[in-house]
């Protein structure tokens, strides 16, 4: 299922261009103008993610934001804040604001923060277990069992197998799983996340040459596919 991204911006010019980029990564977004024209689309849209600027005509961003959350609905939020607004950004945050970026800002710093709230919300709510291969991945307890009895994986092989099932049918970079793994402070490389999917492949008895689980995505990363 593609992830919609509803962009609330009122610059024509800086809305098209996030658009543009935006749809380049892969997400269906819909651009909103209006602050009194969010609740509208939310409702209709049921967006994944909603980049939402301050300042708006109709109504406020920091006044969507309180209605979003008043309604009850989690959807993350990035807010867009005028550079140097330091009260907007608290008050942002203090209302349910999930991340906030000052303008004028890079364009991939917007698509990197908006990834990362992504996963994060995902993760915020990963599955307890799962079974691929006769074995039984339990994610609370970091345990694999199959019809042997445990597996021999570490606790590291199963978190990478919990952040691709958290992303399932999903590419996620080799990059991002070290990331939500082991933290980007952390010595892992690269090869490091290829030597967890080889530890897991062997253990569900997925071949790499023909995988039917454990996908692997040259240049990008892997992608689980649990049928």
């Amino acid at each position: 299922m593609t992830t919609r991204i509803l962009l609330v911006e009122d610059e024509p010019a800086l809305a098209r261009g996030l658009a543009d980029n935006l749809q380049d990564e892969g997400y269906d977004v819909r651009v909103v103008a209006r602050g009194d024209q969010v609740m509208d689309a939310v409702r209709d849209d049921r967006p994944d993610l909603i980049v939402l600027d301050i300042m708006l005509p109709g109504r406020s961003g920091l006044d969507v934001l309180r209605d979003l959350r008043a309604s009850g609905d989690p959807v993350p939020v990035l807010m867009l804040t005028a550079k140097g607004e330091l009260v907007d950004r608290v008050v942002g945050l203090e209302l349910g604001a999930d991340d906030y970026l000052p303008k004028p800002f890079a364009v991939r710093e917007l698509l990197a923060r908006v990834r990362a709230l992504l996963r994060r919300t995902a993760l915020a709510r990963p599955p307890d277990e799962l079974t691929i291969g006769g074995v039984r991945f339990d994610f609370r307890a970091l345990t694999a069992t199959g019809p042997d009895g445990p597996c021999e994986l570490t606790p590291h092989d199963i978190l990478v197998l919990r952040v691709l099932s958290a992303h399932r049918s999903e590419v996620v970079r080799r990059v991002d799983i070290i990331e939500e793994v082991c933290g980007l402070d952390s010595e892992a490389t690269l090869r490091t996340v290829d030597n967890h999917v080889m530890a897991l492949r062997r253990a569900i008895g997925d071949d790499p040459r023909r995988p039917r689980w454990l996908h692997t995505v040259r240049g990008e990363g892997y992608r689980l596919t649990v049928e």
